[in-house]
């Protein structure tokens, strides 16, 4: 429980989809593999859409040749949510199935991503690649990654820390820069929303012969909004400033060195209105401040056709600052992060080879002025991997990895994975994987920042790793009924871990937690099943989600913020190049807080409008949330007094209904 913060539930919760999802309406449509839906862009023209192959398996294949289930939102998703939420990706990774996303904090940004039911901690956030989200930088407004800077973004379900190592015990979530194409692109884009928030974002991309440019500029505003008149903010002051440029070498055809530079500052204040108002008293005196700066220069390169296969290179040197007031307690702290890796990958006959080495480094150190209790360190994790896609018959694929991780303080990890897939007809696939993953002990995880780093004491020097075995299914059957187009998609999932790090009460401590390995593992098992079909430009999906995640202790208390069931259903027509509709709506159900006592339902409700103007001119209209459901109107989002307010933890939206146009044009 956040003893100091209200914090935002982002507005769309919807469900559903597999592999490629519609960033506006939210509705899949299937393309030539039968386990993949595309793009709802232009459901006319399914046979023109582009071929999409995934990088985060790091062998560059066809998604529709992959033995685990990968869902990706694709380069139209990106440019049609750039129009409606344009300032970070929060919004349609929370239409995903599976994924349920929580803002924790009003003021820093951060959101808590649970994926199958299980803690933000347990899932692993990559930037083209590479984890630059880990320890201090990961807990802070990680998902302020505007749409339209990015290609698109890769997620996989369950465990693949055979690939990543520590980190990925729910699965990751990758996000795909931008390259430039044989095209020059210019976008623009200014977006209003009604609660005081401004987007100003720009991208240009180019190749000049043997070298290219990508450069991503963007600025966010925002004022402080109380919405539900309590005279505490729902909605923060923001200042968001976003650099991200890229520069292309193409050494030949066959080698390619990339190098890019990402820079973020932002600036946050949330707390009393009367103080973001500068009238503060002696009464009126509560905010918190969050302030941060994110910079990383990436480096890699790539010679394909060495040796009959590709060799991969990639490095990443990142810094972030962050300074955390709440009242006068200040969490001041510098992290240095670093990563590098070697991979090879060959295809020799019916075998697909990966191999390769990695190194990721994270130093911490405790700025001048810092309140907390918490110490410097220096974490370094060596490891090595190596997969093999093995095909047995032009029907059955299977895929077997081993990795072998070092950290210099907690030990060795040995992580086997398998996963199959089977095609029996041309319009059924069956996937069905397995793996083991581990998470090394960190003071820095969306449950310490939930908590407050004021109550929370250092690393105990027993505490241990949690480790992790997972298993997911799925099935997917696509069909045509005369006219009709039809998806049907079943999967189910279970997680098992053991020795769950969670903060515990100290008796006699002052109210100081510790964080320690509980005897008890953590569940989770569930089942997802979506059903869409598609006539021409109409188009009807409906998606119904059913995860339980439970601690394994004697009252079996269920995992805080994980809601056990949603429904989800969209509605969409397009009228190609001119009108876009789009209504949809979704059911938040059994969830419980984090004193284990459930929380009452409720129901979100959105639409859209879109009309594009020839080739360069698009004006959106968004309404998110209409209904105005918010968890405000149940009970006072804060007890205690004005001076020393107490927040209660939150289960639903406190921002309201958000109305936002958007204008875009491209050159």
């Amino acid at each position: 429980m956040n003893k100091h913060l209200k914090y935002i539930i982002p507005a769309a919760i919807l469900l559903g989809t597999t592999s490629i999802v519609n960033a506006q309406n939210r509705v899949p449509v299937p393309v030539k593999d039968t386990s993949r839906p595309a793009v709802k862009d232009s459901i006319s023209k399914v046979s023109d859409l582009e071929e999409v192959v995934i990088s985060s398996t790091r062998n560059n294949s066809r998604i529709e040749d992959l033995p685990m289930k990968v869902e990706v939102l694709g380069k139209e998703d990106m440019i049609e949510e750039s129009g409606i939420k344009p300032g970070n990706v929060a919004s349609i990774l929370g239409d995903l199935s599976v994924i349920h996303i929580q803002n924790t904090s009003a003021v820093s940004g951060n959101n808590a991503i649970r994926m199958q039911g299980l803690d933000g901690k347990y899932t692993q956030l990559l930037r083209d690649g590479v984890p630059v989200y880990e320890g201090l930088s990961g807990n802070f407004g990680v998902l302020a990654i505007p749409p339209l800077d990015l290609k698109q973004i890769e997620i996989i379900k369950g465990s693949v820390s055979t690939l990543y190592g520590g980190g990925a015990i729910a699965g990751i979530i990758n996000f795909i820069a931008k390259t430039p194409g044989e095209k020059p692109e210019l976008t623009l884009l200014v977006n209003r929303s009604t609660l005081k928030e401004t987007n100003v974002n720009a991208y240009y991309a180019e190749k000049y012969g043997k070298t290219g440019l990508t450069f991503f500029a963007g600025v966010t505003t925002q004022n402080a909004t109380d919405v539900n008149k309590d005279g505490f903010s729902d909605v923060p002051r923001l200042r968001q400033y976003l650099l991200h440029p890229r520069f292309f070498w193409y050494l030949d055809p066959k080698t390619t060195f990339v190098a890019g530079y990402t820079g973020t500052i932002e600036k946050r204040e949330g707390g009393d209105m009367q103080v973001l108002d500068h009238a503060a008293t002696d009464v009126h005196r509560y905010t918190e401040i969050n302030n941060s700066e994110r910079h990383s220069i990436d480096l890699q390169f790539t010679r394909k056709s060495l040796g009959g296969g590709a060799l991969s290179v990639k490095g990443v040197g990142s810094f972030y600052h962050l300074q955390n007031n709440v009242e006068t307690f200040a969490l001041l702290g510098n992290q240095t992060s670093t990563y590098g890796e070697v991979s090879y990958h060959k295809t020799s006959g019916r075998h697909d080879w990966v191999a390769g080495i990695n190194n990721t480094g994270e130093i911490y150190h405790r700025a001048k002025g810092d309140s907390t209790l918490l110490g410097n360190y220096r974490y370094n994790t060596t490891g090595a991997f190596i997969q093999d896609g093995f095909r047995i018959t032009d029907q059955l694929l299977a895929e077997a990895g081993l990795r072998t991780d070092y950290h210099n303080r907690f030990g060795w990890y040995v992580l086997p994975r398998l996963a199959l897939v089977y095609k029996p007809v041309n319009n059924l696939s069956i996937r069905l994987s397995g793996g083991t993953g581990y998470k090394s002990p960190a003071v820095f995880t969306t449950q310490t920042q939930t908590l407050g780093y004021r109550y929370l004491l250092p690393l105990s020097a027993g505490i241990k790793s949690e480790r992790s075995q997972g298993i997911n299914f799925d099935g997917n059957y696509h069909t045509s009924i005369g006219k009709v187009d039809m998806t049907l998609n079943q999967a189910f999932y279970y997680t098992h871990i053991k020795d769950p790090i969670l903060p515990v009460l100290q008796t006699g401590g002052q109210g100081m937690y510790l964080l320690q390995n509980m005897p008890y593992a953590v569940n989770s098992l569930g089942t997802d099943t979506y059903l869409r079909l598609a006539l021409d430009g109409l188009e009807l999906y409906l998606g119904y989600n059913h995860t339980v995640s439970r601690y394994n202790n004697t009252t079996r208390t269920n995992i805080a913020f994980a809601p056990q069931d949603k429904f989800a259903g969209t509605l969409a027509y397009d009228i190609e190049g001119k009108w876009r509709f789009g209504i949809e709506n979704s059911w938040i159900g059994h969830q419980y807080d984090d004193n284990n006592q459930p929380t009452p339902n409720y129901w979100f409700w959105a639409a859209m409008i879109s009309r594009q103007f020839g080739e360069h001119l698009t004006l959106v209209l968004n309404g998110e949330n209409l209904f105005d459901a918010r968890q405000g109107k149940n009970a006072p989002l804060f007890t205690g007094t004005v001076t020393h307010p107490e927040f209660a933890p939150l289960w639903g939206p406190v921002d309201g209904r958000i109305i936002n146009m958007s204008l875009k044009v491209n050159f």
